[in-house]
């Protein structure tokens, strides 16, 4: 008897979803918990688990197709392992017809690989058997495909040219004019839109600063191992440039508000949603309490939602609210820029590089570790003078870290 798998309950305002890949295909077998389909929402993308051990008897959607919550999926019969369709049909098939190489994505039938990886090991031409995934379980990652291509191309000696001298240059097809055209996933569009509609609905403005990280250099130098010692987690840039927004969101309310249709939704709390690199994009995951979170709580919290976002399960949960966003384009390499706010957040700090650069102090030129920051508002609710303030306050409290233990 076959059991439907049905679309679950994927979070609050969340109807439908986008089927992003089919871990398994018909006739394979399944354990119960084990993934059976990737569905893509457009705040991250989620799992679908055999509810029990059994066969994946029918897929009812296609890769692509737009599934609502409740909707039948799949169909799983209880019981031992059939024989997929598929493989009957390529062992009927003359010996002559098989192709010299098995296609990449295809070299580890045992492997399950996310949207992205897939995409990057096509993109590649990597055989995914061949990497050590650092991903949960063993399982790969984008960044392993990537790193193994690299390898690949730094090993491959050049190839000799087969071109006869004089010979035309039509007779060889020229590298890397291929055009790819590949359907961009819901979260992508979603991300689109949202980013389009901030520029469209907020008046966006951004401030500039520099800060001279002398003093938070200082203090990670002095303090890195004891710190991780007794908290079991490295102390980064992060959990300073949280709590120095802290001091400016209290110190100016509006950075930290809303707006709600006609009126402006103050907070009393600090939700920072801190924006990291994911597989399928940029995702801003929330550390809730930033007021009432040490510098540990805020490194563990920054930490975990790296590992989560790099392996793919960060949750519905871990996305919702944020009242202020910081943004680092700095582990890039990025010198400075104007950042777009995450609505319905009415500001979003940008963190830069740090380089040397020449500066005066008490008549002098001197070398300092600098780094630019900016503030991206809404000038509908934050004024000039209030967000320039806010990010004076923060440069402040990164060149003077005792303010932020002495709120000042």
């Amino acid at each position: 008897m076959s059991i439907e798998v049905k679309v679950p309950v994927l979070g609050e305002s969340v109807t439908e979803a986008t089927v992003g890949e089919w871990l398994k295909q018909p006739g394979e077998a399944v354990k119960a918990d084990e993934p059976i389909v990737s569905l893509e929402t457009d705040k991250v993308a989620v799992e679908v688990p055999a509810p029990f051990d059994g066969v994946l008897t029918e897929q009812k959607v296609a890769v692509g197709d737009t599934v609502e919550v409740g909707a039948v999926i799949a169909l799983l019969t209880e019981g031992g392992a059939g024989a997929a369709p598929a493989a009957k049909d390529a062992a009927a098939a003359p010996a002559a017809t098989a192709p010299a190489t098995a296609a990449p994505q295809d070299a580890d039938a045992s492997q399950t690989l996310s949207p992205a990886v897939r995409r990057a090991v096509l993109e590649h031409g990597v055989d995914p058997s061949t990497i050590k995934g650092s991903g949960k379980d063993g399982r790969l990652t984008k960044e392993d495909v990537i790193a193994a291509a690299k390898a690949k191309d730094t090993e491959a000696p050049a190839p000799a040219s087969t071109a006869a001298a004089g010979a035309p240059s039509s007779a060889v097809p020229a590298a890397g004019r291929n055009v790819e055209r590949v359907k961009m996933t819901r979260l992508r569009q979603t991300i689109a839109k949202r980013l389009k509609s901030a520029q469209n609905d907020a008046a966006l403005l951004t401030t500039f600063n520099d800060v001279d990280m002398s003093a938070v250099i200082e203090a990670r130098e002095k303090y890195k191992d004891v710190f991780q010692k007794k908290h079991g987690i490295k102390l980064g840039f992060m959990s300073f440039f949280a709590k120095a927004s802290v001091l400016a969101l209290k110190d100016i309310p509006a950075v930290n508000a809303q707006i709600d249709g006609n009126e402006i939704l103050y907070h009393d709390f600090v939700d920072i949603s801190i924006a990291v690199s994911a597989p399928n994009g940029l995702v801003v995951p929330v550390v809730r309490d930033c007021d009432k979170l040490g510098f540990a709580g805020i490194e563990k919290a920054i930490a975990d939602y790296g590992k989560k976002a790099k392996e793919g399960t960060l949750t519905m949960e871990d996305m919702k609210g944020g009242t202020f966003t910081i943004s680092n384009g700095g582990v890039f390499g990025g010198l400075m820029s104007t950042p777009i706010i995450n609505p319905p957040q009415s500001a979003v700090l940008g963190l830069h590089r740090i380089e040397d650069r020449p500066v005066v102090r008490n008549g002098e030129i001197v070398i300092r570790p600098m780094m630019y920051i900016a503030l991206s508002y809404d000038h509908r609710i934050i004024d000039g003078r209030e967000a320039v303030t806010a990010l004076k306050t923060i440069k402040e409290a990164i060149e003077d870290p005792t303010r932020i233990l002495i709120d000042l």
